[in-house]
């Protein structure tokens, strides 16, 4: 639900490379793991047919193209822009909007200035986003990795996410690939595989992320530990390099992340520590550490709204991205960096995940305090106290983004450290 409180092939991999500090393009990416679509029901009513001349699309990003969590947003907007056909007058992007009345403020002017399709990509837009559709019922406002759509009973306001917790279980197995090699090549042994993760805030999204990444490490790599440290901010590239600093200190032989700065990657490329970074390749800045990186591609959803506004159909309240809508991708595997046989070992992963020879959240392959989990209520129809509501262990995995988009993997699984929770 990204995000909670703070962060389309039209522009080039090059400029996300070089607003991250590369200077080349990212290598190609390929489709990641799939995922059932989220049941959630569709919106009641259908949205108003709308010709094409007549679509206008409105963008509210929490950052700019520096972040490299907006720019995957910017990226996937121009190039379903581009696909639909749309000119640059139909689209209109408001950027560094943060999480608060100015957000209600830019999808009002949106309206205003005709966009009929309004898009958010921070978690904590939504409550904003609510009350600016309450307000234009006739404008369909669609907000990336909120939670409340399913609940919220209005027509015109809609959630969607895609299932990256299977992209970050991939990244996981390249993780654990390259650990395997280094203990073999005798960096360490077997009882010293810890790895670190740098996390933006204790949410449940990145619970589910880091959790994913290290399961996918753990299944090559049964004895690896993660330290996991928070820096309370999606954005902040001196907390960033600075939690990675900390995680080499205390022993960390590979980083990732879920934050969206180039603050670890550097980290890692100055102290020779092999690195996973998120929402596209680091490679050019980093092309000694960096292994592969999974991010959601949303050109998808994009055009999937607007071919719904066009075509007088309703839109779903929660909408899941899978293998099958391109909407959970892997860049290349960085040869250079990256264990051998990596890239035919994802392959293979991936397979069975399509498959549904594996679960990502296989209760099998995980404890909590020491048992086995059978039962568990998540809080998918969330509320201020975020109660616990709905079961979520069935046939043996936690279904993750299947009751709703947004993930609400929440568990603190055995293996995992937190070194800090203040956020």
């Amino acid at each position: 639900m990204k995000k909670i409180l703070s962060l389309a092939l039209v522009l080039v991999m090059a400029l996300s490379l070089a607003a991250c500090g590369g200077k080349t393009a990212a290598p190609a990416e390929t489709s990641a793991a799939a995922a059932p679509a989220a049941e959630a029901p569709a919106t009641e009513a259908p949205a108003a047919e709308a010709p094409a001349a007549d679509v206008k699309l409105g963008f509210i990003f929490l950052h700019d193209e520096n972040s490299t969590y907006d720019l995957n947003f910017m990226n996937g907007a121009k190039e379903a822009c581009a696909a639909l056909g749309l000119t640059e007058d139909q689209y209109i992007f408001r950027t560094n909007i943060p999480e608060g009345q100015e957000c209600y403020d830019a999808a009002c002017e949106l309206a205003d200035a005709g966009c009929n399709i309004i898009f958010a990509d921070s978690f904590g837009h939504e409550d904003y986003m609510i009350q600016a559709a309450q307000e234009f019922p006739e404008v369909q406002f669609c907000h990336a990795t909120g939670t409340k759509a399913h609940t919220q009973g209005l027509s015109n306001y809609h959630n969607a996410f895609a299932a990256i917790y299977e992209g970050r279980y991939l990244a996981g197995v390249a993780a654990g690939m390259k650990l395997n090699e280094m203990i073999e090549a005798g960096q360490f042994t077997a009882d010293e595989a810890k790895m670190g993760y740098v996390g933006a805030f204790t949410y449940a999204e990145v619970v589910s992320g880091y959790t994913s990444f290290y399961l996918g490490a753990k299944s090559v790599c049964p004895t690896v530990t993660m330290d996991v440290t928070f820096t309370g901010s999606w954005y902040d590239e001196t907390a960033e390099k600075e939690g990675a600093n900390k995680l080499i200190a205390g022993g960390c032989k590979l980083i990732s992340q879920h934050a969206d700065s180039m603050g670890a990657p550097t980290a890692c490329e100055t102290a020779g520590v092999p690195n996973v970074s998120y929402n596209g390749s680091t490679v050019a800045a980093c092309p000694n550490t960096f292994i592969v990186s999974s991010r959601i591609n949303w050109a998808p959803y994009y055009e999937y709204v607007v071919n719904c506004v066009k075509n007088g159909e309703a839109i779903a309240a929660d909408w899941t991205g899978t293998i099958a809508t391109g909407s959970v991708v892997l860049t290349d595997v960085n040869e250079q960096a990256a264990a051998a046989g990596t890239a035919d070992k994802i392959a293979e992963v991936k397979a069975d995940i399509e498959s549904g020879k594996v679960h990502v959240f296989d209760t099998a392959t995980f404890t909590v305090d020491g048992k086995t989990l059978d039962s568990y209520l998540a809080d998918v129809d969330t509320d201020p106290d975020y109660t616990p509501d709905t079961e979520v262990i069935e046939n043996g995995y936690f279904n993750e983004s299947a009751k709703r988009s947004a993930p609400y993997f929440d568990l603190k699984i055995d293996g995992i450290t937190l070194l800090d929770t203040a956020f």
